[in-house]
């Protein structure tokens, strides 16, 4: 049978006809004898393009694309996660529903665990703020996971045993309270065989020595009595801020996860890390800067999703459908509470997925000057940009844009971009005449020597002229110590533009200059190396100010 041309003329016929409900049944079944044939790869893409079509032609919850709709989620549900929780709560009131009001903000999220599970990744992170909801995603998850390959032993670990208890009994609902969740019409093959609420573990179909699913604390016992050969979900290890501020015990969480937890996993496993970040050595963290980093897990394929409290234009990411969720004013309020407190490093990391390593820190908000973006009368005595380029690797080309009134440094502005050469240098040029930059100077090596040409290029194209000059870059060492050296001016003599005011390059610039350590390794100081030269720029090796009137 050509499945291709009768599916393209009931579309036809859906296209004349768009509330035709007879027409989409007619394509299901297409989609259904394709699915015997063994074309299951095809009939689902052709069922979801029908289903796009319905909910472009819906309006309202049930009219008569509803029977349809309804059909095409649960074709899909088994083989699909975001059909399968829009399928589970479809005959629940829209309001009701825990996933259809928040989709259009978890989808991501959701796309990426369907990736782990069809073994496009090894493993994924996924931070977010307090309360979002994540826990329930992950019930939804498992549920889906245990319907579609009950052999398979999962494990889900949290802080406590309050939290795994939550899950466990959250996992249980779900699959057994038809009238609230449609599990059974998903997996009607599929039954609950033993449940243990003391051990919190869940088998279905037959009873097996490592569970369905596993829910076990991280500091409960897992080794030994937990296996995973399925996901492994790690779901906020960290119990709060006091554990956040202590160094032993956040390596001691770590050394748990990685010696108790981690080894649980078969080579195969899949492993999910979600949650709140309290601090760059949590155990998220600590994971992703291996994964990262170390050249062993080169293979390893892991993608990090960051979803934070506010958008690069101050609104909440999280205020969902059917009011739901949070508003703008609710986070501004959360940051005011931790500013009063003088702890934006801690709405920074379980807010915003930016977290600072506390402890040893050159540069603190509390001691650096800020503005809210009204600069003095006038024009400023110099407008000037020093370029740290990047050097290959994780390095991002950092260069702050610097406005000199007197002694007082403004950063207006700021590249902080990871992107190639075609991408930064076009851009610093665009921000050197955007900001009517006079000089511009950029550190560089062999590698990096040619890098100002290309600037000079994309300036010139621009019909823009800036005084360009480079400066040897000098061994990482003596890049410290620079930056031990400046920190004083930096602190006293920079102002840089207030929280509300930031793009999302200046935050990231931001974090980068906060997270820079007095002592060990800094594997990544571009944001404070630049301004150390700006310093230089501005004030030169004797701290002699030079100060040049221009018509800007």
């Amino acid at each position: 049978m050509d499945y291709e041309r009768l599916v393209s003329r009931i579309f036809d016929v859906i296209q004349e006809k768009p509330l035709d409900a007879g027409a989409y049944e007619d394509v299901l079944n297409v989609c259904k004898d394709m699915k015997k044939n063994g074309l299951l790869g095809r009939a689902h893409e052709i069922n979801t393009q029908m289903r796009n079509i319905i909910v472009r032609n819906t309006i309202g919850a049930k009219n008569e694309l509803f029977k349809p709709y309804k059909s095409s989620l649960l074709f899909d549900a088994d083989v699909s996660l975001d059909a399968y929780m829009l399928y589970l709560e479809i005959e629940r009131p829209p309001a009701e529903r825990f996933y259809q009001p928040r989709r259009r903000v978890l989808l991501d999220a959701v796309q990426m665990m369907q990736d782990l599970a069809d073994g496009k990744l090894n493993e994924a992170f996924i931070s977010c703020p307090p309360r979002v909801g994540k826990t329930t995603l992950l019930m939804f998850l498992t549920t889906w996971l245990l319907g579609r390959n009950s052999e398979q032993a999962n494990l889900y670990s949290a802080y406590s045993d309050v939290i795994t208890n939550a899950f466990y009994q959250g996992v249980l609902e779900i699959i057994t309270d038809p009238h609230t969740y449609l599990w059974s019409d998903v997996f009607p093959n599929s039954k609950i065989v033993q449940t243990n609420a003391s051990s919190e573990t869940i088998n279905l179909d037959r009873k097996k020595r490592y569970p369905s699913l596993t829910c076990r604390s991280l500091y409960g016992t897992l080794n030994g009595a937990c296996d995973c050969s399925g996901f492994l979900i790690s779901d906020d290890l960290i119990g709060g801020i006091e554990e956040a501020l202590s160094h032993d015990r956040m390596m001691s969480a770590w050394l748990k996860v990685d010696n108790n937890l981690i080894t649980r996993a078969k080579s195969d496993a899949r492993i999910l890390w979600c949650g709140t970040r309290w601090s760059m050595i949590d155990p998220a963290g600590l994971r992703m800067e291996l994964l990262t980093n170390d050249k062993r897990f080169k293979k390893r394929k892991y993608k990090i999703i960051n979803m934070p409290a506010l958008d690069d234009k101050g609104n909440s990411n999280f205020n969902y459908d059917y009011n739901v969720g949070f508003s703008t004013e609710y986070y501004m309020q959360r940051r005011a509470s931790f500013e009063r407190n003088g702890d934006i490093a801690s709405w920074n990391a379980q807010y915003m997925g930016q977290p600072v390593e506390r402890d040893g820190t050159l540069f603190e908000p509390e001691n650096m000057r800020f503005f809210n973006g009204s600069l003095p009368g006038g024009d400023p005595d110099r407008a000037f940009m020093a370029v740290d380029p990047a050097y290959g690797g994780s390095d991002f080309v950092a260069s702050p844009v610097c406005y000199q009134y007197g002694d007082d440094i403004y950063v207006v502005d700021v590249v902080y971009n990871s992107g190639d050469k075609r991408t930064t240098q076009p851009l610093l040029a665009a921000v050197a005449q955007k900001y009517g930059i006079q000089r511009m100077q950029i550190e560089a090596n062999k590698t990096t020597e040619a890098f100002k040409e290309g600037v000079d290029d994309e300036l010139k194209k621009r019909g823009y002229h800036v005084t360009l000059t480079t400066k040897p870059a000098p061994p990482t060492t003596s890049k410290e110590q620079r930056i031990l050296d400046r920190a004083p001016d930096i602190r006293l003599h920079f102002l840089f533009l207030e929280d509300g005011q930031r793009s999302k390059a200046y935050s990231a610039f931001m974090q980068n200059v906060y997270s820079f350590k007095i002592t060990g390794k800094n594997k990544h100081d571009d944001a404070p190396d630049s301004l150390a030269m700006a310093a230089d720029m501005a004030f030169g090796i004797q701290r002699r100010v030079a100060i040049f009137r221009r018509t800007f």
